[in-house]
């Protein structure tokens, strides 16, 4: 299954990420995450884990992780 289809980056004010350095860095980063979550989704359904309760945590995965940037 492949990756979903990249959006088109934005900055904080709205604006279009135009860098196709900065876009291929993207995109490569967000290939490597879905494939490493589909791989750790994969082995806890083949150790028994149920799905909903898998989605729900990556859900708060997801949600946990912190912009140091932000000012």
């Amino acid at each position: 299954m492949p990756c979903p289809k990249m959006p088109k980056w934005l900055d904080s004010q709205g604006n279009v990420i135009a860098c196709t350095e900065k876009i291929k860095v993207m995109s490569e980063n967000m290939d490597e995450l879905f494939q490493m979550a589909q791989d750790a989704f994969e082995d806890a359904l083949l150790m028994g884990c149920d799905e909903t309760q898998l989605r729900h945590y990556f859900s708060q995965l997801i949600d946990s992780v912190e912009n140091p940037y932000q000012k």
